[in-house]
């Protein structure tokens, strides 16, 4: 092997490195929160504490990296099922909600411990909620709205906010094995009744909706006020 293929390999192998550390960290974060310490992480992901550091510089930095990954989940996942719309999209999601259950506990844990890196992550997964609705109206999936910044947000704090509560009262205490059951339950529970709201829609007319924009001295007016009329 050539010297820039040795060196290409231990590249590839200190990456698999950095993946195992940072899904080590998801894991730990999310089972125990985020005062568990570097080391054991590093026991868990079977390297030592100097090589976390290493990578990583700190626990902030560790906990930046996971930050990423999850919002990288959570961004192509949505993106699939805004751009696709299809009932088999949905049904391949769903049947795999245990794998991602980590992951969601993990966001949890940080709207939990809220400062400065759960409201980055907030407003991070925001601005990707505002890319994968544009996604969803460009594809013919998603109907346009006055204000999509103003929609990525609510629905960013509605679907956090949810899950943050279900997950107080039921699952911050489940153990590891436990919480991707519960977290089905959580999906199979409110899935029905989701769908219908972001699909028929909840009221019969738009009296509200007008008697608001009248209100409001100057509303925002988009696609959404072109297709009414």
């Amino acid at each position: 092997m050539t010297s820039e293929g040795v060196e290409r390999e231990a590249r590839g192998g200190e990456s698999a490195t950095v993946s195992r550390i940072r899904d080590a960290a998801i894991a730990r974060f999310a089972r125990d929160g985020f005062g568990v310490g570097l080391r054991a992480i590093a026991v868990d992901a079977g390297v030592t504490a100097g090589l976390v550091v290493h990578h990583f510089g700190s626990k902030d930095g560790l906990r930046r990296a996971c930050d990423d990954q999850v919002l990288a989940t959570v961004r192509a996942e949505k993106t699939k099922a805004l751009t696709d719309g299809s009932g088999t999209m949905l049904l391949a999601q769903m049947a795999m909600v245990e794998q991602y259950a980590p992951m969601v506990q993990y966001l949890l844990r940080s709207m939990q411990a809220g400062g400065d890196l759960a409201a980055k992550l907030i407003e991070q997964m925001t601005a990707d909620a505002e890319e994968y609705l544009a996604a969803g109206e460009a594809a013919g999936v998603v109907r346009p709205g006055r204000d999509r910044a103003a929609r990525a947000r609510y629905l960013s704090y509605q679907n956090t906010g949810s899950m943050l509560l279900w997950f107080t009262l039921h699952g911050a205490n489940a153990e590891p094995e436990e919480f991707p059951q519960l977290f089905r339950r959580y999906m199979d529970d409110l899935a029905l009744p989701a769908l219908e709201l972001f699909t028929e829609g909840l009221l019969v007319d738009r009296s509200m909706l007008d008697e608001y924009l009248m209100y409001v001295p100057d509303p925002p007016a988009g696609d959404a006020d072109n297709a009414a009329r």
